[in-house]
């Protein structure tokens, strides 16, 4: 493992503030910019774990789930698990997640950071939709990706 492969960015007290209140806001069914509560149970308690999150939907309507800042629990639990709830108001949509391969990040990463930049770019050191494919691939180990995809009830 290198050092980007447990890259973590763990959030600030300001951070967690907006995301308790955007949270808030997404369960009460508002969407904040397509907002929606991710759940996916702890990988050892089994219990829920909960965190908003910025899912990317491209123009064929694949869903992706993209960690900004590495390696975060919600990472390591849908890794065990494999599924989870995205959640807005009283809907819930059950999901199974894949990974992606480091290979295949650079295009969704660049489609992230156009839809998701003005809240997430400090996560990408100065890199934007802008960058070269090459240094895109070059990030990618840092930034888990998930495609999401509808699951049986």
């Amino acid at each position: 493992m290198n050092a980007t492969d447990t890259r973590y960015i763990k959030p600030g007290t300001g951070t967690l503030i907006f995301n308790a209140t955007v949270a808030r806001l997404t369960r009460m069914g508002v969407s904040v910019y397509g907002s929606r509560v991710l759940a996916v149970r702890g990988r050892k308690s089994g219990e829920w774990r909960t965190t908003p999150v910025n899912p990317l939907t491209l123009a064929d309507g694949t869903r992706y789930l993209v960690a900004p800042r590495g390696n975060a629990q919600w990472v390591r639990n849908l890794r065990v698990i494999g599924t989870g709830e995205l959640r807005v108001g009283r809907r819930t949509e059950p999901f199974r997640a894949t990974e992606v391969k480091d290979d295949d990040k650079p295009a969704i990463l660049r489609e992230y950071l156009k839809r998701w930049k003005f809240e997430v770019g400090v996560f990408f050191d100065g890199v934007d939709a802008k960058a070269p494919t090459e240094k895109l691939r070059e990030i990618a180990p840092g930034y888990p990706v998930f495609r999401v995809e509808p699951a049986e009830r």
